[in-house]
């Protein structure tokens, strides 16, 4: 088997919401010589993605959506401590991660943090319904070094909420100190544009290439 089918069978497992398939898939690509990122962006990442849009065109719903992530995660257990060796960007930056006030959807949340993490970025997760005043508490703890929000969320109404993390940022004289990236189903450029953020991105992989390049 090529390693192209061996990832395509991965993110397959993560589509059918395979957990046991999932793993063995995973342990298949290593054994292949397919790294750790590799498996996570061109075969995890992708079937997340495929489960993501299925998700916004109402094909699978929540109870799906969960299952994939559990799949996702039992891969993860093998990844991760591989991750940390593999290392390809070591030392780009810290990347504060967190879902937005009011929202607890955290399988984007977490597929990013990870991918940041494979980029050589140094994760501080703030977890999930996170508010404002966290947010900033973090920033001011880090401030002087290269650094990126990373927020993220599902509903329109927690969306709203990022607006006020930029408005505060600012109010605080904080803005420059820290690049802003948005994302989640309802995050467009045109509101990142709006309220002022630096970026945003389309899923975990890609995410991960925008905060490099904001961080250069």
């Amino acid at each position: 088997m090529s390693n192209q089918e061996i990832l395509d069978k991965l993110r397959d497992t993560i589509v059918t919401q395979d957990i046991a398939g999932c793993a063995a898939a995973t342990q298949e690509a290593l054994d292949a010589g397919i790294s750790a990122f590799d498996a996570i962006n061109d075969g995890l990442s992708v079937g997340m993605k495929i489960v993501g849009e299925k998700f916004e065109e109402a094909v699978i719903f929540l109870p799906q959506i969960m299952m994939s992530a559990k799949a996702m995660n039992a891969a993860m257990e093998l990844l991760t401590p591989l991750l940390a060796e593999e290392k390809p960007g070591e030392g780009v930056g810290t990347a504060i991660t967190f879902v937005q006030e009011g929202d607890i959807h955290d399988i984007g949340h977490r597929l990013v943090s990870t991918m940041l993490g494979a980029n050589g970025f140094k994760i501080v997760d703030l977890g999930v319904d996170v508010s404002n005043d966290k947010i900033l508490d973090e920033v001011v703890k880090l401030k002087g070094q290269k650094m990126v929000l990373v927020g993220s969320a599902l509903m329109t109404t927690s969306m709203l909420g990022q607006k006020d993390t930029v408005e505060m940022l600012k109010e605080e004289g904080l803005r420059d100190a820290v690049k802003i990236m948005f994302g989640g189903a309802p995050v467009s450029q045109g509101w990142i544009d709006e309220i002022g953020a630096d970026a945003t991105a389309e899923n975990a992989a890609d995410a991960s290439r925008v905060a490099l390049e904001l961080m250069s």
